[in-house]
């Protein structure tokens, strides 16, 4: 069972633990296979940036096994993996004024010959909606502008395989609401065509709820519920955030959650 759980599906954890100072995270058990969309969930300091720092190597496991493509992930040499999992930051900066164009090509940089590098960033850029922008220099642009031409360089890197991994770190929570639903209908169609996964880390409850077809749920530092995001109720999000919800349902059958105006007039009538 637990040798099935280890290698099965395109990313794996195996009881995997992270310690940071005298702090421990986890035991994380978890497979994703290729195609799924995954939203990861959970209050401020639960995990969640750590859980995604070591699938993106940036910390190993202290016990347990980690698993991409049903090889060890610390034993994948780094540009290889590369060609496979992509991720998309929080933050949109990059040290330099460089322009545009190479700044989408650095998601291609791990490849020795890529006679199709021009091309697929172009194909990359128009797929962002920032084909617009290749002529301009990236310290130049707005943060919108910013999250699209960084959303075309994890295109461009994981453009011309399939079955990759794109792990996404909050990259839209300062965007206004038409253009987070624009750059994620993007990155959703892009996923799909190639059969890429998606695991991301979202503070919009809302987002998850609606854009992704399981949810992964973090508190305290340890995994406490990986569901269908169909059978994930209110009592749930309510034990997960401790706060008190309120819930609607729209007209495609889908909840959407805000905090209840009861708890906030109670917390005003406090304060």
């Amino acid at each position: 069972m637990t040798a099935l759980l280890a290698t099965s599906g395109l990313l794996a954890l195996d009881r995997v633990t992270v310690l940071l100072g005298k702090r421990e995270f986890g035991p994380f058990t978890l497979s994703i296979r290729p195609g799924e969309q995954v939203a990861i969930l959970g209050p401020s300091g639960a995990g969640k940036s750590t859980l995604l720092k070591l699938l993106a190597r940036e910390l190993n496991p202290a016990t347990g096994q980690a698993h991409f493509d049903q090889r060890l992930l610390a034993d994948w040499p780094l540009a290889e993996l590369s060609h496979r999992r992509a991720i998309l930051p929080q933050s949109h900066e990059v040290a330099f004024g460089l322009p545009v164009d190479l700044v989408i090509g650095l998601g291609r940089v791990a490849r020795e010959h890529d006679p199709y590098l021009n091309s697929i960033v172009q194909q990359a850029a128009t797929h962002a909606c920032a084909a617009h922008l290749l002529e301009r220099r990236f310290d130049t642009l707005s943060g919108g502008e910013k999250a699209r031409v960084q959303m075309a360089r994890v295109f461009a890197q994981l453009w011309d395989v399939e079955q990759g991994l794109l792990l996404v770190d909050e990259p839209l929570a300062a965007l206004d609401p038409g253009l987070q639903f624009e750059l994620m209908d993007a990155i959703y169609s892009f996923a799909s065509k190639r059969g890429h996964a998606i695991l991301a880390i979202l503070h919009d409850i809302n987002q998850a709820l609606q854009g992704f077809e399981r949810l992964i749920l973090i508190k305290h530092g340890t995994l406490v519920g990986d569901y269908q995001t169909s059978h994930v109720t209110l009592p749930l999000l309510e034990a997960l955030y401790g706060v008190r919800l309120a819930s609607a349902m729209t007209e495609e059958g889908e909840m959407i959650v805000a905090p209840s105006l009861k708890q906030q007039r109670l917390s005003n009538s406090l304060s």
